[in-house]
């Protein structure tokens, strides 16, 4: 029997059809006594206390089992439902992920009551419309901070209660204001078990579980409405694809109870929600929450995870400071090129012969074991989504022994796709489907002659099980993204013969992909972001921008000329190495980075840079012209959403003097 066959067929106790309350209940008692959740001390000033989470040392991370947090779960549900949350009423919890997001989101489910997301960077503005469009009737805020930029903008809300994750100063006058601690002693002193074993089961698999609001890279957020049966089945669909299946060999990864996890992506998107948060505690693993991402390779030495899930970014900035410590020194960094080097030969080979793997076996002794032990050691699956990952840097990935899986999914799809499996993944794709998905490719949007891959180029279409109902009060929003036709154009779709969902209309992913003869599928990049050029050439940024993941000169690439005769690139360079570079040939710098970016002997050695990409395109696909812009793309500065995809709209206005500089004929 191949992978495929054995992963429609699998079955086992995780995989099932309850609400998403009493998947939690089932784990907790399948797993009483494992480790559930680990927590750093010395980061948060927790309003839990002692008797219910005592304190870690700063630096070091407690643990928590199964039985303990069901315990707090259940307490903080009791508590919700003192307040008066019933049945459907919209509750928002705006705070970075950690523990207490876990424990609070799983509290308000098993109260049945559902759960609606707001990004901690939200502006008071963001905040009301993310509170005010839902009518959320209540808040969990992660502190004071964040409760002040509540209380701004109160009167535009009906807020009901507001309750702060950490200790709060003030606020003795607002019958309505509590923390989490005193939440929880609510809970326990009302708490009874025969009533909480009803609100469990009480929702229905169709009825709504939680808001999820996108983005809003082109406009504002939409809340996507997402069911018990969406998270239930795409939990079910990404189990099968990595659990513990007897078909297996020994040496395949795997996510299962004993699986140690990191988790640190925003809990308020999709992906973190469901591959790092609702699967993992089906599957029985142990979570930990990281500081923040700056302190991620800290936290993964002392936590020793064997998985996380991470967007391309993060992996960017993780090689990043690998390759900045391999470094050191010219005989550090000529070592670690060269092993780089040798593993991805490795990679690429089909048969390595004897002196290849020699050579792999001392790269991997003088670097990449090294570079596993800053990570921890342990790692064995890291997953990526929420956006396109460079091949070349998953390769690196690879050869380091630090596998990434690459997978698709969106909001709307709860969020998993497609996903490459552990035994047979193939860097550059986003794998193939998950079961029980049906997708379709409408080749009608996209320029055939501009595409000569084998196989269908076009907009994916989807639908099963783990597809939206739509958005949340916005009727003409959700008939725009449906459609009863898979191909408007005729042609055939890939459906899955098992699929729960068979028939129903097709959700427009608005993502351009290429789907292989193999089944494996290429992600190409949105619709609305291909450029076509004035030649009538369509040119997706994506793979042209992923060109520059794994530069030590280039920081971030954003692709240029919709409309122009030629790619043109906005180039944001890394500034200490190029003044690491200036220093080593004797060339005197201005301290300025406008003046940097601007500096002829800097853009010609970033042109050196350019030609090196460009060797991997077609030649309308190059970047004729580029300028260096002064300012990282970052959330903080609004070019980032917190997704960290590229604002291309913000970052196009912000830099609208040189977007005219690159097409300027003079």
């Amino acid at each position: 029997m191949n992978w495929r066959d054995a992963e429609r067929e699998y079955d086992d106790e995780v995989i099932g059809t309850t609400t998403l309350g009493r998947m939690f209940e089932e784990t907790a008692e399948r797993n009483t006594n494992r480790p559930a959740q680990r927590y750093k001390g010395g980061v948060y000033d927790r309003s839990l206390t002692d008797d219910v989470l005592p304190a870690a040392d700063p630096g070091s991370f407690n643990a928590i089992s199964y039985a303990e947090m069901r315990d707090i779960v259940r307490n903080l549900a009791a508590g919700f439902r003192d307040l008066g949350v019933e049945s459907g009423d919209r509750v928002g919890i705006f705070s970075n992920t950690r523990m207490e997001w876990a424990q609070t989101d799983f509290a308000l489910l098993s109260a049945s009551a559902v759960v609606t997301t707001v990004y901690t960077s939200s502006s008071p503005d963001q905040v009301s419309y993310l509170l005010d469009d839902p009518d959320a009737d209540g808040v969990v805020v992660e502190n004071q901070d964040l409760l002040e930029r509540v209380l701004e903008v109160e009167d535009e809300l009906a807020l009901e209660f507001i309750v702060s994750i950490d200790e709060l100063d003030g606020y003795d006058d607002r019958d309505d204001i509590l923390t989490l601690a005193e939440l929880h002693d609510r809970g326990a002193g009302a708490f009874d078990e025969d009533a909480y074993q009803e609100w469990v089961d009480e929702p229905a698999m169709d009825d709504l579980a939680s808001l999820i609001y996108t983005s809003g890279t082109t406009g504002k957020p939409k809340g996507v409405q997402l069911t018990h049966s969406n998270f239930r089945s795409n939990v079910n669909q990404i189990r099968k694809r990595f659990a513990p299946r007897p078909d297996r060999d020994d040496d395949v990864p795997v996510i299962d109870s004993d699986c140690q996890a990191m988790s640190y992506l925003p809990l308020a998107h999709v992906f973190e929600r469901t591959a790092g948060h609702f699967l993992l505690f089906a599957s029985g693993a142990c979570v930990a929450y990281a500081e923040n991402p700056d302190t991620l390779q800290e936290d993964f030495s002392t936590v020793q995870p064997n998985t996380a899930t991470s967007v391309p970014r993060v992996y960017e900035k993780i090689y990043d400071a690998i390759r900045e410590q391999a470094s050191e020194s010219p005989v550090k960094k000529r070592i670690f090129e060269w092993a780089t080097d040798v593993g991805v030969e490795y990679q690429r080979a089909d048969s390595p012969g004897p002196i290849l793997n020699a050579k792999r076996a001392l790269a991997d002794k003088l670097v990449f074991s090294t570079v596993r032990e800053a990570l921890g050691g342990e790692i064995e699956i890291l997953i990526s989504g929420g956006g396109s990952l460079s091949p070349e840097l998953c390769r690196l990935y690879h050869a380091m022994g630090l596998p990434i899986f690459e997978g698709y999914g969106l909001t709307e799809t709860s969020p998993v796709v497609a996903v490459n499996p552990p035994e047979e993944p193939k860097i550059g794709t986003i794998g193939p489907t998950v079961t029980d998905v049906d997708i379709s490719i409408d080749e009608s949007v996209v320029d055939q002659d501009a595409f000569d891959d084998p196989g269908m180029v076009g907009e994916l279409l989807t639908r099963g099980p783990n597809v939206t109902q739509g958005y949340w009060n916005k009727p003409s929003a959700t008939d725009r993204a449906f459609t009863d036709a898979a191909q408007p154009d005729g042609g055939a779709a890939l459906e899955d013969p098992d699929a729960d969902a068979a028939g129903g209309q097709w959700f427009r992913t608005g993502d351009v992909v290429h789907l292989r003869d193999d089944g494996y599928i290429e992600f190409r990049d949105r619709v609305k972001q291909l450029i076509v050029l004035s030649t009538g050439k369509n040119v997706a940024p994506g793979p042209i921008e992923d060109a520059f993941a794994a530069s030590e000169v280039v920081e971030q690439c954003m692709v240029v000329g919709d409309g122009e005769k030629f790619i043109g690139a906005l180039l944001v360079p890394n500034v200490e190495h190029i003044r690491e570079w200036a220093d080593e040939e004797g060339i005197d710098l201005p301290a300025d980075l406008e003046s940097l970016c601007d500096d002829k002997r800097v853009r010609e050695y970033v042109q050196q840079e350019v030609d090196r990409a460009n060797e991997d395109f077609e030649k309308h696909e190059t970047i004729k012209q580029f300028e260096l812009v002064p300012q990282e793309f970052t959330e903080e500065n609004e070019m980032l959403t917190p997704t960290m995809k590229k604002k291309r709209r913000v970052i196009m206005d912000r830099f609208e003097d040189r977007v005219d500089r690159i097409y300027d004929e003079s």
